[in-house]
C-alpha cells in the first residue's frame, strides 16, 4: 500500500517511517510524490489542520495520504502555543528563543503549575473519502532550562517526570515508545492495516 506523507519535516517523516515499519507500507513524502503546495492550515484544532493537510494532498496525488498536526500545550499559557506551535513567535524564529520564551513566561511557577503536554493528531484520507483520525499525548512539565540534543522542536523544554530528563534526552526507541507521535501512529497503523 503507498502511503503519501503530507510533511517534507525530516525529523517527522523518519519517526513515521520507523514507527509505520511494515513491509507492505510504502511510505512517500510530499516530496518524492512531486507535490509541491503551501498548504494553509486554518483549522482551530489538531484534528481540522491534520485533515486540511492530508485532504489537499490526495486530492492532487490521488493516493491515501495521512497527515499529521502536533504542537505544545502549556496549561499556565492557556494551553497555548497549541495549533500555532510551529507558528508561535514566528516562523522563522528559532526554536532556542521560541523555548526560553516559554520558560520565561513560566517563571516562578513551579511543579504541577508547570504542567504540558505534546499533542499530535493524525488524519488519513483515503481517494474513496473515507477519513480517520487519532490522537495521541505525551504528558510532562516544562522544565526550568533547555536540554538534550535529540528530537527537535519543543523537545529540550518538555521534562517527562516519568523518565527524569526531557524529551530531546531520550533515545529514538525510547521516544518512539511514549511520545504523543508514537501513540497516534500505532492507533492509525491498527486502522490502516484493517483496510490492507
Amino acid at each position: 500500500m503507498r502511503i503519501i506523507l503530507a510533511s517534507n519535516n525530516k525529523g517527522k517523516i523518519k519517526e513515521v517511517r520507523q514507527i509505520l515499519d511494515n513491509p507492505d507500507l510504502e511510505i512517500v513524502t510530499m516530496e518524492e510524490a512531486g507535490v509541491n503546495i503551501d498548504i494553509d492550515e486554518n483549522g482551530t484544532t489538531f484534528e481540522e489542520n491534520a485533515l486540511i493537510k492530508a485532504r489537499v494532498v490526495m486530492e492532487h496525488t490521488g493516493c491515501l495520504t495521512i497527515a499529521d498536526d502536533s504542537g505544545l500545550e502549556v496549561d499556565a499559557m492557556n494551553k497555548e502555543p497549541g495549533v500555532y506551535s510551529a507558528r508561535f513567535m514566528g516562523y522563522d524564529t528559532s526554536y532556542d528563543i521560541k523555548n526560553q520564551a516559554i520558560i520565561d513566561r513560566l517563571e516562578g511557577l513551579k511543579g504541577d503549575d508547570r504542567s504540558a503536554r505534546f499533542v499530535c493528531v493524525i488524519a488519513a484520507v483515503f481517494p474513496d473519502g473515507t477519513e480517520l483520525t487519532t490522537r495521541g499525548t505525551m504528558e510532562g512539565i516544562i522544565a526550568y532550562h533547555m536540554d538534550g540534543e535529540n528530537g527537535f522542536g519543543y523537545d529540550p523544554i518538555l521534562y517527562l517526570p516519568d523518565m527524569a530528563k526531557t524529551s530531546a534526552s531520550l533515545t529514538a526507541e525510547e521516544k518512539n515508545a511514549i511520545s504523543h507521535r508514537g501513540k497516534a501512529l500505532r492507533l492509525m497503523k491498527d486502522k490502516l492495516e484493517k483496510y490492507m
